[in-house]
């Protein structure tokens, strides 16, 4: 009988000012090596985001966080970050960076259910709040 598998995730966020820090969550990235499962899920509320921002380009913010799915499914479209194995491309997109897309520390659990389920409760818990 197999356990349940470990994953990693970090919380993708959008700091429109980043000399100011502030930021709000809109996505998780998770992997799972063991099943080579590696997807990102982003809810951007630009009410939100204006209301820490005003005048920020949700649209450019918006295209920028399109990117991140894109490149979780990988292949050729995706440029040439996407040809880079699953767990590369993990790296690639958590490596810090002073961007208005960021993303959060690397943090690992162990998922009890499918990763789809754990990155659904991951977005609740961290995002829909």
């Amino acid at each position: 009988m197999h356990g349940a598998d470990t994953y990693d995730y970090a919380v993708i966020r959008v700091v429109p000012r980043v000399e100011r820090e502030e930021f709000i969550n809109v996505g998780i990235l998770l992997s799972c090596e063991r099943l080579r499962w590696l997807e990102a899920r982003i809810e951007l509320d630009p009410a939100r985001l204006l209301a820490l921002c005003p005048g920020a380009d949700v649209d450019g913010i918006a295209r920028a966080l399109a990117a991140i799915p894109r490149l979780c499914a990988g292949g050729a479209e995706a440029g040439p970050i996407g040809l880079l194995p699953h767990r590369a491309r993990f790296h690639w997109l958590t490596a810090q960076r002073s961007a208005v897309v960021q993303t959060s520390t690397v943090h690992m659990g162990r998922c009890h259910a499918t990763p789809d389920a754990t990155l659904e409760h991951l977005m609740r818990r961290m995002v829909r709040i």
